[in-house]
């Protein structure tokens, strides 16, 4: 079977559009270009957690839980973060499509039989060429719509 046979399109076209809205958004809000490098960074390793082996996240967070301190450092982390989803719901819905799609991607690659090489660079691929194009259309968009 071809590897475009493969290619789980439908879970990869909610990951583009999901980061689309993201880079309308940052687009939208004229951020400097710090905060867009602060994005890459942040999808390439949010994509990378997700294709690690499960071994290893478990490595990981029995490292965090070790200690009772570190646990009640990762609880008030976790209060902070609840709160924070609270107060602002709208990103905070936002931000679960974009990790949804993220999930769903990465679990039809696994049903597909690719390996987690293949399936960490199309998503972060497709992910960043959401970012940019959602970037774009705002321009273009408001660029047409609003000057002249």
């Amino acid at each position: 079977m071809s590897i475009w046979q493969r290619i789980p399109w439908v879970s990869l076209t909610l990951l583009l559009l999901s980061y689309t809205t993201l880079g309308w958004v940052i687009s939208e809000t004229k951020a400097p270009l710090f905060v867009w490098g602060i994005t890459v960074l942040a999808i390439l390793l949010f994509v990378g957690s997700l294709t690690v082996p499960w071994t290893r996240m478990t490595q990981v967070s029995s490292t965090v839980f070790k200690s009772s301190t570190r646990t009640f450092l990762f609880s008030v982390f976790a209060a902070f973060l609840f709160f924070v989803m609270l107060a602002w719901f709208r990103m905070f819905l936002d931000a679960l499509l974009i990790v949804a799609a993220a999930i769903l991607a990465r679990i039809d690659f696994q049903a597909a039989g690719f390996k987690e090489g293949q399936a960490f660079w199309i998503t972060s691929a497709l992910s960043l060429a959401g970012v940019g194009l959602g970037a774009i259309m705002q321009m273009l968009f408001l660029g047409y719509f609003f000057i002249g």
